[in-house]
C-alpha cells in the first residue's frame, strides 16, 4: 500500500509571500478551521477579541471564495478595441437620431401641407392631367 505525502496543514502558509504577521494570522485561522485550535486560544495568540477574529476570518474566507470564482476564458478584450467599438456605436446612434429627426420633420410637413403631395385640381375639383411627356 503506497501513501502520498503527508498534508502540510497550516505550515503551507510558510511557502507564501507576505509579512510574518499576516502569515501568523493565516496559520491561526487555518488551525481554527481544521479544529487544531479553539477560537478563544486563537484570539489569545493574536491579541484580538472574538468579534474581531470572526470578522477577520470572514474577510479571509470571502477573499478566497472570490478568487475561486470562474473567470471568462481567453484573453480579456483589449481596452483600445472596446473604446473603438464604443465610439463606432456612438456615431451610429448619432446617425440614426439624425435620420429619425429628418423623418419626423417630413411627417410633420406632410400633415401640415397636404396639398403639396397631390396633383393640382382645376376649378371643377377634378385633377388636371399631367401633360408632361
Amino acid at each position: 500500500m503506497t501513501r502520498g505525502r503527508p498534508p502540510l496543514g497550516a505550515e503551507i502558509v510558510d511557502r507564501l509571500e507576505g509579512s510574518s504577521q499576516a502569515k501568523e494570522r493565516l496559520r491561526t485561522i487555518l488551525r481554527t478551521l481544521s479544529g487544531e485550535m479553539t477560537i478563544p486560544r486563537a484570539c489569545q495568540e493574536l491579541g484580538i477579541g472574538e468579534s474581531r477574529f470572526h470578522e477577520l476570518r470572514g474577510e479571509v474566507l470571502q477573499d478566497v471564495l472570490e478568487n475561486l470564482e470562474g473567470k471568462p476564458r481567453g484573453r480579456p478584450p483589449d481596452a483600445s478595441e472596446a473604446d473603438a467599438r464604443v465610439q463606432q456605436l456612438q456615431q451610429q446612434v448619432l446617425a440614426l437620431t439624425a435620420d429619425l429627426r429628418a423623418s419626423q420633420i417630413r411627417e410633420e410637413l406632410a400633415i401640415m401641407l397636404p396639398r403639396l403631395g397631390r396633383k393640382p385640381e382645376d376649378a371643377s375639383g377634378r385633377k388636371k392631367k399631367d401633360r408632361r411627356k
